[in-house]
């Protein structure tokens, strides 16, 4: 899926590393994108009213005071594996029954919420997910209440299911599903990443940004089962993998943005 303007805008901010972003380096790299200029150039000054980017000289921006969460966003995937602890064999519970269903945008964010901490929906409106995330149950609701559910659910500890419902729960996911896909992604990272010098500049910072952000976005979306649930040193290989392709995606766009082409 192609990136939009906001998106690449931000993330070619984290891979200059401080150092700010020339519109003109904007409209390149976008172009590779088939966004239009004036596209980029409507973005930037909308990014700026927001706060989320601030001028940082003539013709250039860094990110602003209200780009904390999305710096969050952007970077909080290469530490993700800090929020784990080991499982107890409990389970964390978020009931949802007596919250409206009415409001779809509400609705949208509650169930993305739920799904970005890994919770499956157990029976109508009662989610589930192993108890290895967070150091508590509030640590855990407030993460859940900043990515959008609202503060009146309900949201405990459970423990003592029956051998069936215990199985029932595991079944929600797919854990031989998720160690294909660490693997499959591990291994094309790897594949691409042998053959990137034989590729133009151009054409090595598009692909690098495409697949560094699908890589990203399964991280970020990955439910972070305990074994026996998943493979968990699997996981963790597919976790080093991503961080050194994207680092490498960052080598590949500074050197793209340092061309002449870029500054003409």
């Amino acid at each position: 899926m192609k990136p939009c303007a906001k998106s690449l805008v931000l993330e070619l901010l984290v891979a200059k590393n401080g150092v700010p972003l020339q519109v003109k380096e904007a409209i390149v790299a976008c172009e590779l994108f088939g966004i239009s200029e004036n596209n980029v150039r409507v973005t930037l000054a909308r990014l700026t009213i927001e706060a989320l980017l601030e001028g940082a000289g003539r013709g250039s921006y860094q990110l602003g005071p209200q780009a904390k969460d999305i710096s969050a966003q952007l970077f909080g995937w290469r530490s993700v594996e800090q929020h784990l602890r080991p499982w107890d064999g409990s389970y964390l519970m978020v009931a949802c029954n007596a919250l409206g269903r009415s409001d779809r945008n509400v609705l949208r964010q509650r169930e993305r919420a739920l799904h970005m901490l890994g919770f499956a929906e157990l029976d109508k409106d009662l989610y589930v997910r192993p108890n290895n995330v967070e150091p508590d149950v509030e640590s855990l609701r407030q993460r859940l209440i900043e990515l959008g559910l609202e503060p009146a659910a309900l949201v405990f500890q459970a423990s003592g299911f029956e051998d069936t419902q215990a199985q029932r729960i595991h079944s929600l996911w797919n854990g031989e599903l998720l160690n294909d896909n660490y693997r499959r992604h591990c291994e094309q990272l790897e594949s691409w990443t042998l053959r990137a010098d034989q590729l133009k500049l151009e054409a090595a910072a598009r692909e690098s940004f495409t697949l560094g952000r699908e890589a990203i976005r399964q991280i970020v979306f990955d439910p972070l089962l305990p074994h026996p649930l998943v493979d968990v040193t699997l996981r963790t290989e597919f976790l080093a993998c991503t961080q050194r392709f994207v680092d490498h995606g960052h080598q590949i766009w500074r050197t793209f943005l340092q061309q002449p082409s870029s500054a003409n």
